[in-house]
């Protein structure tokens, strides 16, 4: 079976985590891409899922993501809100980058040294493309 197309890749991903989450999975398998990998890296640095691990050679590749789960059974990700899209980018600044949840979540953002989560940005002081936030 071939796999489908996807428009918003990176939207794909955070609503197949975020759901995995709801029905208590372990573990998630989603397609490999290089940006996807770097947000799930970005993810799991912060917490939000225990590990990555890519999978496959060549044309078919894929990713396992296990999931991470508080002390009382609820997912690390409750919540995913996309802020760009294909047919709408959003930009933000430096001064614009504000705290998720108060603190709670993070912003992921594309910047011209790689993707970020928004305190690193703001500490670089680097602004760039919102992808999307969690909590």
């Amino acid at each position: 079976m071939k796999t489908p197309i996807v428009h918003d890749p990176i939207g794909d991903m955070m609503n197949r985590l975020k759901i995995a989450g709801k029905i208590e999975k372990d573990t998630i398998t989603v397609p490999y891409s290089k940006l996807r990998f770097a947000v799930a890296t970005l993810l799991e640095t912060k917490g939000f899922v225990k590990s990555v691990a890519k999978k496959g050679k060549r044309v078919i590749k894929a990713m396992d993501i296990e999931l991470a789960y508080h002390t009382d059974g609820k997912p690390r990700i409750s919540a995913v809100r996309n802020l760009s899209k294909l047919s709408r980018r959003v930009y933000m600044g430096v001064k614009e980058i504000k705290p998720v949840r108060h603190g709670y979540g993070m912003i992921v953002l594309t910047t011209p040294q790689g993707i970020m989560a928004g305190d690193e940005a703001k500490k670089q002081k680097v602004g760039g493309e919102a992808l999307f936030e969690v909590w």
